[in-house]
């Protein structure tokens, strides 16, 4: 029974990861560790993190009309 629960919880567990990865909720945590490996000096704050990231998203010329 046990394992059944392991491997539930662990399909579980990867499930998350993925949605978390699709929807960009897991942003924040890649670029941490991207400036940790990368050997920024200021790492950004997860305010800072997402209102650039709004930035970058909405700055860019809008190609509708």
């Amino acid at each position: 029974m046990r394992g059944a629960w392991r491997k539930l919880r662990l399909g579980f567990a990867s499930v998350w990861r993925g949605l978390r990865e699709w929807c960009g909720d897991a942003a924040y945590e890649r670029y941490q560790e991207y400036a940790k490996r990368g050997g920024q000096s200021r790492v950004l704050s997860a305010r800072e993190f997402y209102v650039e990231q709004l930035n970058k998203k909405y700055s860019r010329p809008n190609r509708c009309c």
